[in-house]
């Protein structure tokens, strides 16, 4: 995996705050992960429905992803809060770097919950899925 240099967006505003929650890569955790997920979205003045959307979002990236993740590693969550939103990156090691399916029931929840959403698969076969969701902009699925 490469280390980059968090950017905001453009049209963002500077990146106030980022956090990495890293733990074992079993469902178990998941709760840990809601959680945190909420709290740093309260941290921005979400609405309460918008921080729903975040924790159900996060919880069916790792869905996603825990099926693929390799027995015995992390799951990784970077979360960078900016002045207009959120941007959070959900990883795990897999065996070969398959990116998980856009056209499914699963990827058009996950867009509608979240906003933006991409997936990559980096050099090691880590495959990240990456939502950004801004406070107060309707989304459309």
């Amino acid at each position: 995996m490469t280390e980059e240099t968090a950017a905001p967006s453009p049209g963002a505003t500077d990146v106030r705050d980022a956090v990495t929650v890293r733990m074992p890569a079993d469902s178990a955790y998941l709760s840990v992960l809601r959680t945190a997920t909420a709290g740093l979205a309260a941290r921005l003045d979400f609405t309460l429905d918008e921080i729903e959307d975040l924790r159900i979002g996060v919880d069916e990236a790792c869905a996603m992803l825990l099926t693929q993740a390799l027995p015995g590693t992390d799951l990784t969550t970077d979360f960078e809060l900016t002045g207009d939103g959120m941007r959070i990156s959900v990883s795990v090691l897999t065996a070969d770097g398959r990116l998980p399916a856009r056209d499914t029931f699963a990827w058009t929840v996950l867009s509608a919950l979240a906003g933006e959403v991409d997936a990559d698969a980096g050099p090691d076969d880590r495959v990240s899925i990456v939502l950004h969701k801004r406070r107060g902009v309707a989304e459309t699925a």
